[in-house]
């Protein structure tokens, strides 16, 4: 499928979870003829540079680890508003950056709140990016519950009342609800394989899973893996974790287990957290700021993880077995397929110990059956095609729209508003 060239218009959050699997994306793009903008925040704009896209810059209103802004993990009224904010504030600097010079379809991440805004007052396509799973069919009977639970709490209802004026003062009059899961789009891309959807059969010919997009440049500084042929474990928690207590206290405990080991062990501990407090490591471990994930999956031969979507996908592209250690998020439900699909383990987050750690790191490491599902994992997603097959889904939907009658993005009819 090879329609004309086009503007092709990427919206992301400011978070390496959510950009990671699109520069890749934006890059085949690139590489196809197609023209890309990237509306993306200051610190990430060289990293989609590199893809060959034009970032178009704004001012994030995300907490920043420099200035010591921590994010609301373990709120979710505030880490909800936080994403709500952030759209309100992005929405006039992206209206303003592309005023003259209006896409021919908006790819977005699910996050990326503003953007749909945007495809429905410029009335093109919409094509949804999903790193992680999509919102099942049963959503509303799904979290039922929580918002059982957030009835009458106060800040909860006034979050819910600003993003209701905030879609009213769009002329959007879709429910809060089906704005966030559902969405305005024409088509959905999920990278990730579909053993990771439950329900992945039910979702139809407009969701399209091309698996794992992994990013095609690491702009950290190079690593050198160890002399000697010791074992590589990678030991990471993402790029806020490592600043909640609990964590920091696991990479004392896998300091002290791992001392002993016939492994070599790098620890992935935050840009913000001095190595220092750690005192001096043994030997055999490494203590590193931001260590270049990608580089050192190249040689691991096991990989500590949170569970991130981000992180495991990576994993599956490298075969490499995973400990995974879910702080909540879909890292919970993460670690659980990683469980059932047989490519790793994972130990409860809460009062974990390096000695538990360490038994499991060996155990998914000494175990043939582990890898043999990690290559057959892995040719899965070799299949489902990637950033190519993202291209594809992309480029069909443009020919349909050139060949078609001009149909408005859109979404569900009106509920009642909430």
């Amino acid at each position: 499928m090879n329609p004309r060239a086009a503007h092709i218009a990427f919206f992301n959050i400011p978070a390496d979870g959510h950009l990671n699997p699109n520069l890749a994306f934006a890059a085949e793009l690139v590489r196809r003829g197609h023209r890309v903008s990237f509306s993306i925040d200051e610190q990430h704009a060289p990293q989609v540079r590199a893809t060959g896209a034009r970032p178009v810059v704004y001012e994030t209103t995300f907490p920043r680890a420099d200035r010591g802004e921590r994010f609301p993990l373990h709120d979710v009224t505030a880490m909800s508003s936080l994403f709500l904010e952030e759209a309100i504030a992005v929405l006039p600097q992206q209206r303003k950056a592309f005023a003259d010079d209006r896409p021919d379809v908006v790819l977005y991440d699910y996050a990326a709140l503003s953007a749909q805004v945007l495809a429905h007052e410029w009335g093109v396509p919409a094509v949804r990016l999903s790193p992680t799973r999509v919102s099942s069919r049963t959503w509303e009977e799904d979290l039922a519950p929580f918002y059982a639970s957030v009835a009458e709490d106060e800040k909860w209802l006034a979050y819910r009342r600003r993003f209701r004026r905030w879609l009213d003062d769009a002329g959007i009059g879709m429910s809060v609800d089906d704005f966030l899961y559902v969405g305005i789009t024409d088509h959905c891309v999920v990278t990730i394989p579909r053993q990771f959807q439950a329900d992945a059969a039910e979702l139809g010919a407009d969701h399209t899973f091309v698996g794992p997009v992994v990013r095609e440049q690491d702009h950290q500084e190079s690593w050198v893996p160890p002399a000697g042929g010791r074992p590589v474990l990678l030991v990471a928690f993402g790029t806020i974790a490592p600043e909640v207590p609990q964590v920091q206290q696991i990479y004392f405990e896998c300091l002290e287990a791992f001392a002993d080991s016939p492994w070599h062990v790098v620890m992935s501990i935050g840009a913000q957290l001095d190595p220092e407090l750690f005192g001096e490591p043994p030997a055999n471990i490494e203590l590193l700021p931001q260590a270049p994930q990608l580089q050192i999956l190249e040689h691991a031969d096991a990989f500590v993880t949170h569970a991130g979507m981000g992180s495991v996908m990576e994993a599956i592209q490298h075969t490499i077995p995973m400990v995974a250690v879910p702080m909540g998020f879909d890292q919970t439900e993460n670690a659980r397929v990683i469980e059932r699909l047989g490519i790793g383990t994972s130990v409860p987050f809460e009062g974990v110990t390096g000695q538990e750690i360490r038994e499991a790191v060996d155990g998914v490491r000494g175990d043939p059956e582990v890898g043999r599902r990690l290559e057959a994992l892995r040719e899965d997603v070799r299949r489902a095609g990637g950033a190519r097959a993202a291209a594809d889904a992309v480029e069909s939907l443009l020919a349909r729209r050139q060949t078609g009658p001009s149909q408005p993005a859109d979404g569900p009819e009106d509920r009642p508003r909430a």
